[in-house]
This record gives structure tokens, C-alpha cells and sequence, in this order.
């Protein structure tokens, strides 16, 4: 029996683009597919899980990954237990609004500046790729900031305000792991022990990596990815 099949919900962006440096890390060992929001719409949780849900297979096991803005609905799909799914991967993630000021500046989202040059560029890259980023990575995140529109930036920043699900989160029984980043600057340390308290089970690996540790930390994200695969395979086969 073959390894199941890797789904792979992307980040804010959702355009999926900047899973390739994992995809290149885990060079073709493990089957995967990603899946992709629409850069205009799609920006709140409802309509993005309906897209994700869609993607699932029918007639093999499969694991879930959901990175960053696509933690909860990773946790969504798993907490309904669907036909095949053997596990979920949480990456540098949270499974409510992991910035409270966030909900307080939640009416200013629609006016702020965000854009795919200049300043807006800079702050991204200083919150989410930190300082050991490649030019490879630089030019990949410069290239999907400039593809998405702020109107859908916008709309998923509100939608992570108002993000909850916990409860869902503690009808998760299936097998999971967490990575998380030492040096996210975006998701505070108090997402990852939020998420532990309802999932005590579930194994946590830290990474020396900024928020995006997919990027900036394949090879490490990827030894943690396969070795957590071939456990369920392992135990899917016994």
C-alpha cells in the first residue's frame, strides 16, 4: 500500500505558489495535491471550506495540511471525521484569532494599504520570512503578493478576526502534528498552546524558522512531514 496522499491548504495568499519549496524538499517521495482559492472571493471561512472540501478524494486515505489561514479549516474538515482522512499537519497556525488587536482593528481592515510593493512588501517580508530568507523565496513572495488583490487580503484578515474553532478542534480525535516556528513573529506562542490544551495528543515540532517555516525551513518541515506520514501508514497497515 502506498503512502496517503498529501492535501496541502494554502496561506493567507491561497494561491498554493508558495508551497514549492516544500514540494521540492519532499522530491516526489510523498503524492500531493494543492489546493487553491480564487484570487478574487473566497476570503471568508465558509466559502473556503466548501473549496477544500471539494478537493478531498473519495477513494483513498489522505492527510490534511493546513498552513497558516488555512489551520481552521483543516481542523474543520477533520473534526467531521470525512471517509479516508487518516491525519492533519498543522502549520504555523491557530484555531482562533490569534491576535486580539486584530478584532479591535478589525473596521480599519478595508482602508488599510495593502498592496504588492513598497512598504507593504517590506512589512510582509519582516513578518513572515524574517531575515534567513533566499533570493529564491524573496522573489516567489514578492511574485504572490503582487498576484493577489488587497480586497482579498483584506477580507481573510477579517475572517481570522473572527475566527473560532475550538469546539471543533476538541472533536478532533485523529492523529495530528503541529509545526511550529521559534521565530514566528505573526502567530505568538500562545496559538500553539491553545491548540496543545485541546489536543493533547498531538505532536509538536518546533522548527528554527520564521513564520513561514515551509519556505524557509523545507528540509526540516519535509523530514517531519514524511516521518508523520509513514507512522499513520504504518498503522494504517497493521
Amino acid at each position: 500500500m502506498s503512502s496517503p496522499l498529501l492535501i496541502l491548504l494554502p496561506g493567507l495568499d491561497g494561491t498554493g505558489d508558495f508551497f514549492a519549496p516544500l514540494l521540492e524538499a519532499l522530491n516526489e517521495t510523498v503524492r500531493t495535491r494543492v489546493v487553491r482559492y480564487p484570487l478574487n472571493g473566497a476570503t471568508d471561512y465558509a466559502t473556503c471550506l466548501k473549496l477544500a472540501t471539494a478537493s478531498l478524494p473519495v477513494d483513498e486515505p489522505y492527510v490534511l495540511l493546513g498552513e497558516s489561514f488555512s489551520g481552521p479549516i483543516a481542523i474543520s474538515i477533520a473534526a467531521a471525521a470525512p471517509k479516508g482522512l487518516l491525519g492533519i499537519i498543522l502549520c504555523a497556525t491557530f484555531a482562533a484569532n490569534p491576535r486580539p488587536r486584530l478584532s479591535i482593528m478589525r473596521a480599519l481592515l478595508p482602508y488599510l494599504p495593502f498592496h504588492g510593493t513598497g512598504a507593504s512588501v517590506r512589512l510582509s517580508r519582516f513578518l513572515v520570512l524574517g531575515r534567513r530568507i533566499t533570493p529564491a523565496v524573496r522573489v516567489l513572495h514578492r511574485q504572490i503578493l503582487e498576484k493577489v488583490p488587497a480586497d482579498t487580503i483584506r477580507g481573510r484578515l477579517q475572517a481570522v478576526a473572527d475566527c473560532d474553532v475550538r469546539d471543533s478542534l476538541a472533536r478532533v480525535h485523529l492523529p495530528m502534528l503541529c509545526l511550529t516556528a521559534d521565530h514566528d513573529r505573526l502567530i505568538p506562542r500562545s496559538a500553539a498552546e491553545l491548540i496543545r490544551s485541546s489536543a493533547p495528543a498531538a505532536r509538536f515540532v518546533e522548527l528554527d524558522a520564521p513564520h513561514c517555516l515551509l519556505q524557509c525551513e523545507p528540509r526540516g518541515a519535509a523530514a517531519s512531514i514524511v516521518q508523520f506520514l509513514h507512522s499513520l501508514h504504518r498503522s494504517d497497515s497493521v
